[in-house]
Formats: C-alpha cells, sequence, structure tokens
C-alpha cells in the first residue's frame, strides 16, 4: 500500500466534527497519539533498561499508526496528498544535506 491509498483509505474512519473543514481536531490527535508513543518509550526506559522487546515493539508500532492516521487525515484537511508531503520532507533534508547543514536548528538552515 502507498501513502496515498493509505491516505484515502483512511479517510473512511474519519468520524470528527466539521470533517473537511478540520485542521485542528487531526492536529490534537496526532499530538496526543505521538505523546503515548513518547510514553510507552519513556516506559522502556524506567522499566526495561532501555531494551526494546518485541511486545513493546509491537505496542509501540500500534500507536505509530495512530500516529500516521491523524497524519493522514490533517494532511487531507489541509489539502496535501501523503505522498507529496513525504517527497517534500526528502527534497528538504536532501537540500541540508547537500550544504552540510542537516546538523543545527531553525526551518530555514
Amino acid at each position: 500500500m502507498d501513502l496515498n491509498q493509505y491516505q484515502h483509505k483512511s479517510r473512511e474512519t474519519a468520524l470528527y466534527p466539521n470533517r473537511g473543514q478540520n485542521p485542528i481536531y487531526p492536529t490534537l490527535g496526532l499530538v496526543g497519539e505521538a505523546g503515548e508513543v513518547a510514553d510507552k518509550v519513556k516506559k522502556v526506559l524506567r522499566d526495561n533498561n532501555g531494551a526494546f522487546n518485541s511486545e513493546v515493539k509491537e505496542l509501540i508500532k500500534y500507536e505509530l499508526g495512530d500516529v500516521l492516521w491523524y497524519l493522514a487525515q490533517l494532511s487531507t484537511e489541509l489539502g496535501f496528498d501523503l505522498e507529496d508531503v513525504a517527497e517534500a520532507n526528502l527534497a528538504k533534508l536532501s537540500s541540508r544535506a547537500s550544504r552540510g547543514k542537516l546538523k543545527g536548528s531553525g526551518d530555514s538552515r
């Protein structure tokens, strides 16, 4: 499955207020799900001395799926295809790499 196929298929399950005109809802969901990923990773550090066993990895995979779902919905709300978002990101990173600017901070480096 490619990213755009996922985006269009996932839209069938997007049931939230003002769908199609509401980037706020998927933005908040994206942040919440990213927090759930971070919390699971934090617990690996606390409870497993940083060792990611197969059970934890599987739990994180499901949370990453939720992150992807909200990313797809936000992209749709803003009129972007996920593949375009991914390609733009790779182009940005490639440009930074070619200029020796992968390290550092700031959006315009």
